[in-house]
């Protein structure tokens, strides 16, 4: 079988993977209330999601992260769609990031010393479009 990630893609992928993966997972048995804090921060910045049932999204949400997480972890999916995938949800976080009140300083990218958690993923965004940037280069 051939390898579809280059071996220097391999531990960037599987860092982003594991780590996605376990979000995934954790997700799957969040309660009421943990599912309610999501979807709340969720539609606060994307404001479509806000129809939906907490606990749907969630479900929703814990699906894809699992999905992900094993594509960027499997050397067999190509770069760039494990980037592209990676690259899309990363940007979906950096959105939140800038969207929602109180995680950036004002008039400022900066985070604020809660908006930290959701600052420190735009490693996850440099990943994904490194991966895509590469791929675009070789074909």
């Amino acid at each position: 079988m051939r390898l579809l990630a280059r071996p220097h893609q391999i531990l960037p992928r599987l860092a982003a993977g594991a780590l996605i993966l376990n979000s995934g997972l954790t997700k799957g048995s969040v309660d009421k209330e943990t599912a309610a804090q999501l979807h709340g921060m969720a539609a606060g910045a994307y404001p479509f999601l806000r129809n939906m049932d907490p606990k749907e999204f969630v479900r929703l949400l814990s699906k894809a992260e699992i999905a992900l997480g094993v594509a960027l972890a499997i050397p067999l999916v190509p770069s760039a769609v494990a980037g592209a995938a990676l690259t899309a949800f990363a940007g979906g976080l950096f959105g939140l990031y800038l969207k929602t009140p109180g995680m950036r300083e004002k008039g400022s990218v900066r985070p604020t010393h809660q908006g930290m958690a959701l600052a420190k993923d735009v490693w996850l965004l440099g990943i994904g479009a490194g991966l895509v940037a590469e791929a675009l280069r070789r074909d």
